[in-house]
């Protein structure tokens, strides 16, 4: 039973089922896409695609055990957990990059391919609104509206700095730990001359933007209640 001090009331944790069938069905498609791409081909070019999805259930995963932990035992994972979730956070809107792969292949249709990676892309943004979502509901219980909407802006644009770092420096979440001084030192490196590489920071106002418009028209969506139909 849902705990009372739980951050998820009972609609929302039946809300949060509901979205836990409907992300599966997502997935499972994305799955099936790659599946028999990979059957009609013989080839396991687009695999990669799972792994990136895997990655970005991990934050969404990490948000959701926060919300259905005891008050409590929040308190005392919050900032660990939190710590966490930011590092894996830019693997679930980073899946928008794979559209890079995107160019006619023999063996299977171009609308094939655009539609297999859509769908992974797709999965990564929603994982990471719905990861947001839980994230922003916790710091704003806790630190208030406006505190909440200065940690949704900084978490995106981290994350859009993030998958600069992941496309084009080609470093992982996991280099933090194998490869900390390469990764600071490139990251020092943009702070300090930013004026050197103008791409670093156009990708991360740009997809900043980007993710921002979308997470505050999500959470519009949310809120709109359909108007009855007059005749």
């Amino acid at each position: 039973m849902l705990p009372s001090s739980a951050a998820f009331s009972q609609p929302e944790l039946r809300q949060r089922f509901n979205l836990l069938l409907l992300l599966g069905a997502s997935l499972t498609l994305s799955v099936v896409l790659v599946t028999f791409r990979v059957f009609l081909t013989h080839k396991v070019y687009f695999v990669f695609l799972l792994w990136n999805l895997f990655l970005a259930l991990i934050p969404f995963g990490l948000s959701t055990m926060l919300g259905l932990a005891a008050g409590p035992v929040r308190a005392r994972l919050l900032l660990p957990v939190g710590a966490v979730w930011l590092l894996f956070f830019p693997n679930a809107p980073y899946i928008l990059t794979d559209l890079f792969h995107l160019e006619p292949r023999s063996g299977v249709p171009y609308w094939y391919d655009l539609a297999l990676i859509l769908s992974c892309a797709w999965n990564g943004l929603m994982l990471a609104y719905a990861s947001l979502l839980d994230m922003q509901a916790l710091v704003r219980r806790r630190l208030g509206p406006a505190v909440s909407w200065v940690f949704v802006v900084v978490a995106l644009l981290l994350s859009s700095f993030g998958i600069y770092l992941g496309r084009y420096l080609r470093f992982n979440s996991w280099d933090i730990i194998t490869n900390p001084l390469n990764l600071f030192y490139d990251i020092l490196n943009r702070v300090l001359h930013p004026a050197a590489h103008p791409r670093t920071w156009g990708v991360t106002l740009l997809f900043g933007v980007f993710l921002l418009l979308g997470y505050s028209t999500v959470r519009l969506l949310g809120r709109l209640n359909p108007a009855p139909i007059e005749d």
